[in-house]
Formats: structure tokens, sequence, C-alpha cells
């Protein structure tokens, strides 16, 4: 997950710890393990992974003996990637200006980042530069306004979801990833659709994220805010919480 511009060293602390949570939730390997298999991640295959973030999916590629590249235009996160996988290679840079030559690498990888781009074609053709003929791309994310949360505050529930997701460059991005990979002249492609349904207390601070969100949006007031959020960590407590959350892969081939 990623902008392409760098964010403060707190903000991305906060990231950070966000994305390090959502990582350890259940189910959540799964969708890595799988956009490494589509990839076709083995050694002697070559991968950049754009919006790398802290560098765990550089360090699983690794792993399976590919040559993977971490780009991140965040230099404070880039840092930490470094601290945490010092073997691996980690450089700064933005979706629209990889810092590869054309028809460099096997794989393509961006895993919750082209909801953040206001231009998805131009990071696709980049994407197109830098492959490979024959080479696979495969992009991951959310849609901002498909998050189902149980409430006691349904309208409340309605008005943060949509509020938070206008907060994002593209938040329905993932809908379009089809459209956008078949425009850009990408074959093959392929979406598949991976729901987590999500329970336990390590969901709270996503929820409470986007309840914040919309408020510093002006779509809750401070009162609402704090209602919504005291009902979701007392669901919490009860285990009664409960986020469904779809997650949207999608893959294609270079042309050859």
């Amino acid at each position: 997950m990623t902008t392409e511009t760098a964010g403060s060293g707190r903000s991305t602390d906060a990231l950070v710890a966000l994305l390090d949570a959502a990582d350890h939730m259940p189910g959540a390997a799964e969708p890595r393990s799988f956009s490494y298999d589509v990839l076709g991640a083995a050694p002697g295959r070559s991968v950049v992974d754009m919006g790398c973030g802290a560098g765990r999916a550089v360090a699983e590629l690794d792993e399976r003996g590919a040559a993977a590249v971490g780009v991140d235009p965040d230099a404070h996160m880039i840092a930490l990637a470094r601290s945490r996988w010092p073997e691996a290679d980690f450089r700064i840079a933005g979706a629209y200006e990889l810092p590869l030559a054309d028809s460099s690498v096997h794989g393509y990888r961006a895993d919750k980042v082209f909801h953040e781009l206001a231009d998805p074609e131009r990071a696709l053709a980049e994407a197109l530069r830098v492959l490979a003929p024959g080479g696979r791309i495969v992009l991951i994310g959310q849609d901002w306004d498909t998050f189902v949360i149980d409430s006691d505050h349904p309208a409340l529930t309605r008005a943060l979801v949509h509020a938070r997701a206008d907060l994002t460059a593209g938040p329905r991005t993932a809908r379009r990833y089809r459209n956008l990979l078949l425009d850009a002249g990408f074959g093959d492609v392929t979406v598949e659709v991976r729901t987590g349904v999500l329970t336990g207390p390590a969901v709270l601070p996503l929820l409470t994220g986007l309840a914040e969100g919309a408020c510093s949006a002006g779509a809750l007031t401070r009162e609402e805010t704090d209602r919504w959020i005291a009902d979701q960590r007392s669901r919490a407590t009860r285990d009664r919480l409960f986020l469904a959350l779809p997650l949207f892969i999608a893959a294609g081939t270079a042309p050859r």
C-alpha cells in the first residue's frame, strides 16, 4: 500500500502498524501466496513489487528463489524495509517511473496500491514497459465502497464507508481492474474475488481508522464517530465484531 508522494514519518509509522496487523490477520497469507503463483515466481524469474511498503512480499518472493525488487515512493518505508530485510533489493520510486530497464522483469505485482493512483492507466503503461514479452501482472486490492460491517448504527455505517472511500484517489479502481488491464493491452485477463471475514479485536484499528477518516471528512460528527467506535469496541469484547472485505485479484499477460 502506497501513495505517489512520500508521507511523514508519523503517518508512515501508523500505516506500517496497520499493514503489519493486516498481514497477521487470519487468511492474509493465502492471497499473497496466490499472487506469487500467478506471477510464476520461481528461480530464474524476476519480479517487481510496486508499493512494497515494509517489504514482506519481497522477502517472500526471494524465499521462492525469484529475483525480487521492491519499489515504493516513501523513503521512510524503504528505510524500514531495508532494516527488516537487509539482503533484499529495495528502491525509492513511484508507479509512473519505475527504476527498471525496458522488458527487464518477468512479473509485476501491486498489492493495495492502485486505489491510491490518480492515473492508473499511466501506471499500467509503465508496467508494460518494464515487463518482458509474455510477462505476468497481478493487481490486488479492495473496493473501498464495499466494506460489509455489522453495526447497531447502519445509517452511520453507510455514511462513514462512503465518506472514507471518497478520501482515496480511486476508491472503485479494483472493480475496474479487468477493463483497465484489457484497455492497456494485456491478454489472458482473469479476476478472482477472495472475501475475508474478520471477527477478532485485531480488526478494531481498521474500523477505527475508517470512522476517523469519515469524521475528518465531515461526514460524521465527533459524537457520532465516538458512538460508532464505542459500538465496535463493545462488539469486539463480546466476540460480536464482523467485517467482510472482498479482495479483488486480477492478472494478465504482457503482449509477446
